[in-house]
């Protein structure tokens, strides 16, 4: 059995099978695993994960060595952060989003003026969803008939009016909440799978659960750490691993994957499981097969322009998560999904992973991954939208902070929309694949397998259930139990 790609989904899906039998092979275009979930550092003795930086629902991660009778803790450990995330708004407030909903609900009402509870009682209503649903919604396939027989999806699917999620996000957080701060905070998690809050369905207001009422985490040695511990775990299995083989076509006879052909060789493979984004593996692995073209045109979600700075300063105010607003969310998000570009006023993300791991910079210096919602690569002109936004990340810094920037940098490395599609496979650089913006986006994501081809299986962000890291190892997990 072959795996296409080693990011997080690829080295899932491969222990998942291995730990069940099957012998594994993983191709993988680059010198290492983690796909977007890689490391690098700059010079100055500065370390940074490339691509995600949140982590919820470790427990998806702990259930992949405990099924391979292992000791999670033997590999992987992590911590449950508190607070989880700082926002700074555009009129100068602040607060901290504690761990706790409790917690979190008395900080809103003290640094924002909003009733407590009002939060208290959105996020109890948050947890009601994600606990009616995800099972539902996340852990099955949502391409096969037999999911749609079972007791629990026709519960799901009569518990969503009673919860408040019918509508937009935004809709549904502009009638839990008066202040328009606290409206933009809980709009925010439209981004967490590249959406646009004032379209994306209301289900989407559930994310809040996932950090506040089952925590977020941070992994010891940072984001990477996940995908190591699954690459040693896989190793273990005796899963092969062929680096910087790019696979360049999937072999088919008649409505049969047969195996893989490379540079390097072809190989024999009756069952091919694709982490590469389902785009690139209809259009470049695939040439002479039907594509469901239906499915590769649903619209892309957004991408990042993300700046990795090295800075020469410590600031205390500051936490692992940061995220400073624009004063115009509409717009933003206007930009991003119908003009195509980048707003003049942005929010910015600032991820600073030597807040929990100090070795991840020099002393009295910090490491900056600093983040922008940006459209995914539709051939705009990105290094001009980059020197402009750019300019606006510092401003914007600048205003929140009252330090000047510029002078401390150190160090710096720009990835951009067409480097990501260049490094991980990602059609346009979309970080998500397609977008959810609309209420049937869930279901008009491509399944976890071939409707015409026996032996072709798909994971990762791209597909069903979406992107994100856990959403990554649920699709890896389905794919597992697809094939058995």
């Amino acid at each position: 059995m072959a795996v296409i790609g080693a990011g997080v989904a690829g080295l899932a899906a491969a222990v998942r099978l291995a730990v069940a039998g099957h012998p594994v092979t993983v191709f993988e275009a680059g010198p290492s695993f983690g796909g977007k979930m890689h490391q690098f550092s700059l010079p100055g003795g500065y370390r940074f994960d490339a691509g995600p930086s949140l982590f919820t629902l470790p427990q998806l991660v702990d259930d992949i060595f405990r099924l391979a009778h292992r000791t999670p803790a033997d590999y992987f450990r992590y911590e449950r952060l508190d607070p989880i995330t700082n926002y700074f708004f555009a009129d100068g407030a602040r607060l901290s989003a504690w761990a706790d909903a409790d917690r979190f609900a008395a900080e809103v009402q003290a640094k924002l003026g909003a009733p407590a509870a009002a939060v208290t009682r959105f996020l109890a209503r948050s947890g009601r969803a994600y606990d009616a649903t995800a099972g539902t919604f996340l852990h099955k396939s949502l391409h096969k008939i037999g999911t749609y027989l079972s007791p629990d999806v026709l519960g799901a699917l009569a518990a969503l009016p009673g919860l408040g999620l019918l509508g937009t996000m935004h809709q549904r957080h502009a009638k839990a909440f008066a202040d328009p701060r606290l409206v933009q905070l809980f709009d925010r998690y439209a981004t967490y799978n590249g959406s646009d809050p004032y379209q994306a369905p209301a289900t989407l207001s559930m994310i809040p659960h996932l950090e506040h009422g089952i925590g977020a985490f941070y992994p010891a040695g940072g984001i990477h750490a996940i995908a190591a511990s699954l690459h040693r775990l896989a190793g273990e299995f005796g899963v092969t691993f062929r680096f910087d083989e790019p696979v360049e076509e999937i072999l088919v006879a008649g409505r049969h994957v047969t195996g893989l052909r490379t540079a390097l060789d072809i190989y024999d493979f009756g069952l091919v499981v694709s982490n590469m984004d389902v785009v690139p593996t209809y259009r470049r692995l695939l040439p002479a097969q039907p594509a469901p073209e239906r499915t590769l045109a649903q619209p892309r979600s957004s991408s990042a322009l993300i700046f990795y700075w090295g800075i020469a300063r410590e600031f205390p105010e500051l936490d692992l998560h940061n995220i400073f607003f624009s004063a115009d969310y509409r717009q933003e998000f206007r930009a991003i999904f119908e003009d195509k570009t980048v707003a003049d006023d942005v929010t910015v993300y600032v991820n600073i992973t030597a807040k929990k791991t100090p070795a991840d910079a020099p002393a009295g210096h910090e490491n900056w991954f600093v983040m922008v919602n940006v459209p995914h690569d539709e051939g705009q002109d990105w290094e001009e939208l980059t020197r402009k936004t750019r300019r606006a990340v510092l401003a914007r810094l600048r205003r929140a902070l009252g330090a000047d920037l510029e002078p401390l940098i150190r160090a710096e490395k720009t990835w951009t929309p067409p480097g990501i599609a260049a490094d991980t496979s990602s059609f346009g650089g979309a970080l998500y694949g397609s977008s959810s913006n609309n209420p049937l986006a869930a279901f008009l994501r491509h399944p976890n397998f071939s409707g015409r081809l026996d032996g072709l299986y798909f994971c990762g962000g791209s597909v069903h259930p979406g992107g994100g890291i856990p959403l990554c190892l649920l699709s890896a997990k389905i794919v597992a139990e697809l094939i058995g």
